[in-house]
């Protein structure tokens, strides 16, 4: 699955002091939609920006107990993602994040709190996770007839 055949897109929510809330993450790859429904969103919940940005991808992978290799690679999708829209929002410089990749497509502000969304193009560097069509040609030489 790690094709860097295509961008992202995020929608974060912030209450009004700019704690996280919840963000919408998705992304068209190899002829299907991967969306974030690894737990991450609510595990950020009630964080604060800077907080998110410091938990490392072990360490979100551990807490959620992502053992699969697709799951892996979809939670680092995610961790990465929200990690490079909210460097961009920030203005945050960090070597470690690639926050370039990140346009800002809009911004609201409410009394309910701030909505933000961004177009990502695709990482750099992605996880060493087998590609589709190598998992699946191993799968059926594994399968017996």
């Amino acid at each position: 699955m790690p094709c860097s055949d295509s961008s992202s897109s995020v929608s974060i929510k912030l209450t009004p002091d700019e704690r996280f809330v919840s963000f919408d993450f998705a992304k068209i790859t190899c002829g299907r939609e991967i969306t974030a429904q690894t737990g991450y969103s609510q595990y950020c919940a009630g964080r604060s920006l800077e907080d998110i940005l410091k938990i490392p991808y072990s360490q979100v992978a551990q807490d959620l107990k992502i053992n699969s290799e697709e799951s892996q690679f979809i939670l680092y999708l995610e961790w990465d993602a929200l990690r490079s829209s909210i460097a961009q929002y920030l203005g945050v410089e960090d070597e470690d994040i690639d926050k370039e990749r990140c346009l800002i497509t809009s911004i609201e502000y409410s009394n309910q709190g701030i909505e933000f969304a961004e177009v990502i193009l695709p990482p750099k560097e992605l996880p060493k996770i087998m590609a589709c069509g190598m998992v699946d040609k191993i799968k059926k030489e594994e399968t017996p007839d």
